[in-house]
């Protein structure tokens, strides 16, 4: 019995200890998930390994109290209620009591309609962001940052041409490879933005190792905060955000960031109401393997259309390319939905939309005419501006036909591009070839394309003309005349006089 009670108590010892060494005492559960503090040379990514691997520790064993077995350093088992709790208990960036902060809390709280509007906005991405932060061990406030840029639409595009909830730029979302051409722009994106801006904040936060200036190169770009901090390290002033000498609009922005963390930490505390937003995913992704009508997927999935493009906002054309867009987002019941009368529709046209190359520069009446189609219909499937020309190599968006049946090609759906020249009168003009002249050497000589010229002559963009073989280009009026004058002169399409001449008048009709 005595040998029994010593190997009991000696169990509860050793429990008691493993308690008490799991976890720091009166630790912040946050902070072993948070980066700050963290060398800033280490990868962004390798603090989730660190922040969860236990620490065992050494020594003796000690006996814990009552008191610190209820503290807030041993884990949370209960399920957050909703997406706000668990939020919170993820905000791991430091306070900030500044007046700034303090103006935002009150423009914000003065505004609880707006406040509601924007979190309303929000339920459809949110839960993805929050899930994202946490994969990545960051700050689950940043998953607030949509709206500072963008009020969470989006659809957003700003007056300097950023676009999307994020508000990437054209520049750096190629940077961080969010494709920009003329059937989507990932800038849109839900999955694509969001996984870029988590990247370029990781980065920057590796790059300054604080979030502060990491919000604030987000915001001003990371040369700029770097020339700052180099500024004041010269002159000996502070380094921290507070500290730099920053446009008003950067100097407003983690404060706004941080404002609205404050008052969804204790909405009632700034008259604001908070809309339930379940702890659970809003959408599933869905694959596509054919191309598709935007219209058709709504109708099959039994969303509306709005409720669609809130979830696919980068498909802003009326049809969905399986080559580039191979993954939809829609609604978590409707997935399941969609796949049901998906199947149950057949095998029957999905598209009526397809993609035409044009194989050289032409008027869209021209180009309507070789696909089947209005003028009027061809230039509002592509914005076609007026007075404009389609430019060679251009991606247009045609109705389907027999002849253009089978769904677009990956590099067509990932690279299209539609551009335009402006509408001038060309003449047709018939040259000599010299000895030397080819399509290519006269496509630069008169800066045409040398699909154009190929086009014009019924010949290969890589042949070469015969000596004295006849040579049809269009080309501006003013410059066929000069052309003609020059080659009736000589006899040759090739003087470089012609060609100074004409490289002048000519440069707006540049292919």
């Amino acid at each position: 019995m005595k040998l029994l009670t010593i190997v009991c108590l000696t169990g509860l010892v050793w429990l008691t200890g493993c308690a008490s060494t799991g976890v720091t005492t009166g630790t912040d559960p946050n902070e072993l998930y948070s980066p700050e503090g963290s060398n800033a040379s280490t990868p962004a990514g390798a603090y989730a390994s660190k922040a969860r691997r236990p620490s065992l520790g050494g020594g003796a064993l000690k006996p814990i109290t009552a008191g610190q077995a209820h503290s807030r350093s041993v884990a949370q088992l209960a399920p957050p209620a909703d997406l706000w709790e668990r939020m919170r208990r993820g905000f791991s960036m430091p306070e900030l009591d500044t007046e700034l902060v303090h103006d935002r809390e009150q423009w914000y709280s003065s505004r609880p309609d707006y406040i509601l509007r924007m979190t309303e906005r929000s339920r459809k991405y949110i839960f993805h962001i929050v899930e994202e932060l946490e994969r990545r061990n960051m700050p689950t406030e940043l998953a607030l940052l949509p709206f500072v840029e963008s009020a969470f639409n989006p659809q957003a595009v700003s007056s300097a041409k950023a676009a999307g909830m994020w508000q990437f730029m054209p520049a750096t979302g190629k940077h961080f490879e969010l494709k920009q051409n003329a059937f989507r722009d990932d800038r849109l994106d839900v999955l694509a933005s969001t996984r870029a801006a988590l990247d370029y904040l990781q980065k920057l936060h590796v790059m300054f190792g604080d979030w502060e200036l990491a919000l604030a190169a987000y915001n001003w770009g990371e040369g700029s905060v770097g020339r700052a901090i180099a500024k004041n390290k010269r002159v000996g002033l502070g380094l921290s955000y507070s500290d730099l000498s920053m446009p008003m609009e950067t100097r407003f922005y983690v404060p706004k960031l941080l404002a609205l963390k404050n008052i969804v930490a204790n909405p009632e505390a700034f008259n604001s109401r908070l809309p339930l937003i379940e702890n659970h995913p809003y959408f599933q992704t869905v694959d596509i393997k054919r191309d598709i009508d935007v219209a058709l997927v709504a109708k099959l999935a039994e969303v509306s259309l709005e409720d669609f493009k809130a979830l696919n906002p980068s498909a802003n054309r009326p049809v969905i390319f399986a080559a580039g867009t191979p993954q939809i987002l829609l609604p978590w019941d409707n997935a399941a939905v969609f796949q049901s009368n998906l199947e149950a529709y057949g095998v029957g046209r999905l598209a009526s939309w397809t993609v035409w190359v044009a194989p050289a520069t032409m008027k869209p009446s021209d180009a309507a005419t070789r696909v089947g189609m209005s003028e009027e219909d061809l230039r509002r499937a592509n914005n076609i501006p007026p007075r404009m020309m389609i430019k060679v190599g251009s991606s247009l968006l045609v109705t389907r036909s027999k002849q253009l049946e089978t769904d677009v090609t990956g590099h067509v759906a990932d690279n299209g591009q539609l551009s335009f020249s402006p509408d001038i009168i060309l003449k047709r003009t018939v040259l000599k070839a010299g000895k030397k002249d080819s399509v290519a050497s006269l496509a630069k000589r008169y800066q045409v394309s040398p699909a154009s010229v190929a086009d014009w002559n019924n010949m290969n963009a890589s042949a070469a003309f015969k000596a004295g073989q006849q040579i049809v280009l269009f080309l501006p009026a003013r410059a066929s005349a000069l052309v003609q004058s020059r080659s009736r002169s000589t006899g040759k399409a090739s003087a470089p006089q012609a060609k100074r001449k004409v490289t002048k008048s000519t440069r707006v009709a540049r292919h």
